[in-house]
């Protein structure tokens, strides 16, 4: 797997533990977007994308958040204990939409990420510095210079 480009948007608030999000492309043919940059206590790491886990109102068979205290379609008050710990007790409240399924490919993608975030912070100090926009829908890699460029 080559990692073709890393564009990274940086958060506004630097106050935050979340510093910025990046799309990332694959082999010059697959894009991951909404990959986090977050500051813990080790230094930066990367999140990838998730979503909120949900289970279905037992009354309507509607559709909630797993932290939702009513159903959102009919009002109805649901069960506080719905969410179910992972093998290490935290409660989960949300799933990967995309992740490694190692570390060798966990520290390659986290280490293009940091890498990508620190030269883009570097940047982003310079007098007419304008933030890469991750959501630009036609977006192609051949627009764009890979990193080896």
């Amino acid at each position: 797997m080559e990692i073709s480009e890393v564009r990274v948007k940086i958060v506004a608030n630097q106050d935050d533990r979340l510093k910025g999000f990046c799309s990332m492309t694959l082999d010059n043919e697959f894009v991951i977007r909404d990959i986090k940059i977050i500051e813990g206590t080790g230094g930066l790491f990367v999140a990838m994308p998730s979503r909120k886990m949900s289970d279905h109102c037992p009354k309507c068979g509607g559709k909630n958040y797993l932290r939702a205290k009513f159903c959102s379609n009919c009002g109805a008050k649901l069960s506080e204990n719905r969410v179910k710990p992972d093998s290490q007790g935290r409660m989960k409240l949300h799933a990967d939409i995309a992740h490694p399924i190692n570390v060798t490919c966990r520290r390659k993608i986290q280490d293009a990420v940091v890498k990508a975030f620190h030269e883009e912070f570097e940047k982003s100090k310079q007098p007419g510095y304008k933030p890469v926009e991750l959501d630009d829908e036609d977006y192609s890699p051949d627009d764009h210079e890979s990193p080896s460029s």
